[in-house]
């Protein structure tokens, strides 16, 4: 079967390809930007690309007329404060284009609604349900609350809050009570859902068998890293003191941090669980979700990260916009350096960021990141999905990876940091030197003074990194 699959860069429909490719379908996985999007060799003869922009209807006309079934896995969640505007009209864009189409069934992911006063977030997605409903086809909306995995939102900031803070004093609202699922299981209800008419024209509550408090989960995901942690409820932190709080403790961006808390004062328990039944699924309970997780982290086996979403830090646009390093009006700090071993320079440059660190000056990217932080950045916190490997689309700390050729030898970044500007940093092999730059374009005056003024800095920092870098040992 043919099957249309949006969200394809999305941390969720990374991981369905290839379980939809390994149950003999072909797959059309529609992406804004094809730059970001880099599936495994072994799984690009069954992918066809088709790029599209939801809030673009002239784009939907590429969808093939012949597709058997589509799923719908995206949202505009902290990409901006009217998302609830934008995810309706993307679901009525998809829904007209569909009605072209030959197609039999559409599967949407969407969040557990099951109580009458909604969050924001969870009232878009009820919305976004509605509109996709009305289309000529079967319809099937999957309901899922917390979504545990290697990578997910979730579960790196739950992961944030107990290995950072021994005692939390915390929001009345981690009393509420959620039903988590793991990831595997959230992919298996997807997939055999599809072109299943026993689920057609119905919505179904999908989670795994514990029903806890976000207190108890917090605690949970302690006991299962052998950590001892105390968590104190208070009553006076408000909506948006909560939402700084999740922001500064963990890697969320701040808009997500807000939209979350929202959501955590809602009940999410499902209504009941037939569709295990329906399916033949037996989903995990937490503590096998986490370590399941927590297995995958340990052999960097992380097949995709809510933070490579741009929503992570709140920016949406496309890389093909900036991996043109512009030279008119910009700042530059260029430095080369010969080096005695090529894949040994390469490798180091593969490894930069996350646990690894910048090579050289490390407090001072802390504090950069911390400062970061403060104005509503992404600080460091982020770190990457993987400590070896490098895709386009990637986020390392505050940096975006617009361009990544590890056989070419370059590297080159965007900083999604708060600047009164545009900032890449770029590190090229070229002739047995490394050239490595730094790039920004300022935004006015204040630009010129921010250049000005971490001049100093950059003598020590830039010098001392290219230096390690290049060093064989």
């Amino acid at each position: 079967m043919k099957i249309l699959l949006t969200g394809s860069t999305g941390y969720i429909g990374k991981r369905l390809i290839p379980a939809l490719i390994e149950a003999g379908h072909e797959v059309i996985c529609c992406v804004r930007d094809t730059n970001r999007f880099n599936p495994p060799e072994s799984l690009k003869k069954s992918i066809t690309v088709l790029k599209l922009d939801l809030l673009n209807k002239k784009s939907l006309d590429g969808i093939p007329e012949d597709i058997d079934g589509a799923y719908y896995l995206v949202h505009s969640m902290s990409s901006s404060s009217d998302y609830e505007s934008l995810e309706e009209t993307s679901a009525i864009n998809f829904r007209n284009a569909l009605e072209k189409t030959k197609v039999k069934h559409v599967v949407y992911l969407s969040g557990i609604v099951n109580e009458s006063e909604l969050s924001k977030h969870l009232t878009s997605r009820k919305n976004v349900e509605i509109e996709l409903s009305k289309g000529n086809y079967n319809f099937t909306t999957l309901r899922a609350g917390i979504i545990i995995g290697s990578g997910s939102a979730s579960f790196e900031i739950i992961r944030d809050l107990v290995e950072k803070l021994p005692i939390m004093v915390a929001p009345k609202w981690l009393n509420t009570r959620c039903q988590p699922i793991g990831i595997t299981d959230v992919i298996a209800f997807l997939s055999k859902s599809m072109f299943n008419p026993k689920t057609f024209n119905q919505n179904f509550d999908i989670g795994g068998p514990d029903v806890l408090s976000y207190k108890n989960m917090l605690l949970g995901f302690g006991k299962v890293r052998n950590l001892k942690r105390k968590i104190i409820t208070i009553p006076v932190m408000t909506p948006k003191l909560s939402s700084y709080w999740l922001y500064f403790v963990t890697s969320t961006s701040y808009k997500l941090a807000s939209s979350l808390v929202s959501s955590m004062k809602v009940e999410v328990v499902c209504r009941d669980n037939r569709l295990d039944d329906i399916l033949g699924v037996k989903p995990l309970n937490y503590e096998n979700a986490l370590k399941r997780a927590f297995s995958k982290i340990e052999s960097n086996a992380i097949l995709s990260s809510w933070k490579d979403a741009y929503s992570s830090s709140g920016l949406t646009f496309n890389i093909s916009e900036f991996i043109r390093i512009p030279s008119f009006g910009c700042f530059k700090d260029s430095r080369m350096r010969a080096i005695p071993n090529r894949r040994n320079c390469i490798d180091k440059i593969w490894s930069i960021g996350g646990t690894t660190g910048w090579y050289y000056g490390n407090w001072l990217w802390r504090i950069r990141g911390f400062i970061d932080k403060l104005f509503g950045g992404v600080g460091l916190r982020r770190g990457r999905t993987n400590p070896s490997t490098i895709n386009v689309g990637d986020s390392i700390d505050f940096w975006r990876v617009l361009y990544a050729n590890k056989k070419e030898g370059r590297l080159l970044l965007f900083a999604e940091m708060k600047l009164p500007g545009e900032a890449w940093l770029e590190f090229k092999v070229v002739d047995g030197k490394l050239l490595q730059t730094a790039t920004f374009r300022p935004l006015g005056l204040p630009g010129r003074l921010y250049w000005y003024t971490v001049l100093p800095f950059h003598g020590f920092i830039f010098n001392g990194m290219i230096r390690q870098i290049t060093n064989h040992t």
